[in-house]
């Protein structure tokens, strides 16, 4: 019987696929928008764009896709009814946002300081609609473990994205004009979002307009607090990058008197900030592969003899994980810099170290969070993030106007941290899974110490600091699978 933690390896490694694949394709893309855009404040209003987006795709598909996999869990016979009801819903939410978004976009584009540009807001809506929707029948493949299918679905759409990008800003692209640029990444994605539910139209055919009110009440009222953890979170995640466009353009509509300049300057400032959180994706880019085969498994694990056991050794091989992405990416920023191709941008590589050791304490806060999804009590994943989300806000609406875009990256670190303690510490009590805290303190502060002590040497750019620097990587791995072998248990 295959175990457990292989078939986990496994999905992961097909999911992983595609969004590694997406995500590496996209961070590829940064050095094309840096050479298109020579300005960061052209980069910054993308970067804006897509940060309201982040947003908009945790609100719209209503956590639909948790309560499906948690209900499906319980009732498998219902499978279609549970697809067909949880899709209307969604479907019919979206509807009447688009409508509303279409409707309402001059204004919104002049309140996101976007004046003349409803273009972006209807075009951006669209995505984040197309997506919302495509969204349940995409988690129908991964129930049904139809992963090969759902690979070619993402992978199809990553194409199609990346062609358009590449097509539309290397041949058609104006550098004078860099509004067409912003428009022509929008229309790319647009095209994109559309191949999912062109792909899985089949699922759309069997569709009956009834629905059960009393199974979406309850899916809803397990979702909701979810969704509101989930916008929550993202809050954590990319309001930093809206803050940092509004309260520096307050401050500097104040100094310069001129808000065309203040504009530029605070777009600017969002554009280098923004290029460099990209080198932290290689850490989001496993985390996101992860979390895809992590969910399903975790249910269906739920009534495993050995859970706890497993749960463990999950937790520990993550952090070991996170730990060698983190060394590996701040240990090697000499070499990661240059796919951001314009040194006009390098000033924000000081914020790359404490944004990967976020995106650490994410992934561990991530993996713990699966207790309160199991227990049903997804009200504190939403206290956790609501927390979370206040603490984001206030920091960074005390630190901006002192230290600019450092005081979001300091403030992503502390609140993940403070997040992963949080939900450890809850999760022990209504939840309790023995994690091997010796383990992480050994890992992740093995993995700080070699990180300061190289730092301290600062060994100058060149091949000497790549042997050193990959060498201590490398020799740190292999303690870590040495560590893991002697203490390793079959399940």
């Amino acid at each position: 019987m295959e175990s457990p933690i292989k078939r986990l390896l496994g999905q992961t490694a097909v999911y992983g696929l595609t969004v590694i694949l997406g995500r590496a394709l996209n961070f590829l893309l940064v050095p094309l928008y840096v050479y298109v855009f020579a300005e960061p404040k052209d980069y910054g209003v993308v970067s804006i764009l897509y940060a309201w987006v982040a947003f908009l795709i945790v609100l719209l598909p209503l956590g639909m896709e948790t309560a499906f996999f948690k209900f499906i869990s319980d009732n498998k016979e219902k499978k279609e009814d549970l697809f067909q009801n949880s899709f209307l819903t969604v479907g019919l939410f979206n509807a009447l946002f688009l409508i509303f978004a279409i409707a309402m976009s001059p204004k919104i584009a002049e309140w996101m300081l976007m004046k003349g540009h409803a273009e972006y807001i209807i075009l951006l809506a669209s995505i984040v609609c197309i997506d919302a929707v495509s969204a349940l029948p995409l988690a129908k493949l991964r129930i049904e473990n139809q992963a090969k299918r759902f690979a070619t679905i993402q992978i199809t759409a990553i194409a199609v994205n990346i062609f358009f990008n590449v097509v539309l800003l290397l041949f058609f692209f104006d550098k004078s004009q860099p509004e067409i640029g912003v428009l022509y990444i929008l229309v790319a994605n647009f095209l994109s979002s559309l191949v999912k539910p062109i792909m899985v139209y089949k699922d759309f055919m069997g569709i009956r307009f009834t629905f059960n009110k009393e199974l979406i009440k309850t899916m809803l009222i397990y979702s909701f607090p979810l969704v509101l953890a989930g916008f929550a979170g993202i809050i954590n995640e990319t309001i930093d990058r809206i803050l940092l466009q509004n309260i520096l353009y307050n401050i500097k509509l104040d100094e310069f008197g001129d808000p065309k300049q203040a504009i530029a300057y605070a777009e600017g400032q969002v554009g280098i900030y923004s290029a460099c959180y990209k080198l932290a994706m290689l850490v989001t880019i496993f985390l996101q592969a992860y979390k895809y085969a992590a969910e399903p498994f975790f249910f269906s694990n739920a009534q495993h003899e050995n859970r706890n056991k497993l749960y463990i050794k999950v937790m520990n091989y993550l952090i070991a994980l996170l730990c060698v992405v983190f060394l590996l990416v701040s240990l090697n920023l000499q070499l990661f810099k240059y796919f951001i191709p314009n040194s006009a941008y390098w000033e924000g590589l000081k914020v790359v170290p404490l944004l990967l050791l976020a995106n650490v304490f994410l992934g561990i806060y991530y993996n713990q969070s699966i207790w309160y999804k199991l227990s049903g009590q997804t009200k504190f994943g939403a206290y956790i993030a609501i927390g979370g989300a206040a603490l984001t806000i206030g920091m960074n609406f005390l630190l901006i106007p002192m230290i600019g875009y450092e005081a979001s990256a300091w403030t992503t670190m502390a609140v993940y941290a403070c997040q992963m303690i949080a939900s450890y510490l809850l999760g022990q009590k209504y939840y309790p899974i023995n994690y091997n805290i010796r383990k992480f303190i050994l890992y992740f502060g093995y993995a700080l110490l070699v990180f300061f002590i190289l730092r301290f040497f600062a060994i100058p750019d060149g091949w000497a600091q790549f042997v050193i620097h990959n060498t201590v990587i490398l020799l740190f791995i292999g303690s870590i699978y040495f560590i893991e072998k002697s203490t390793s248990k079959a399940l």
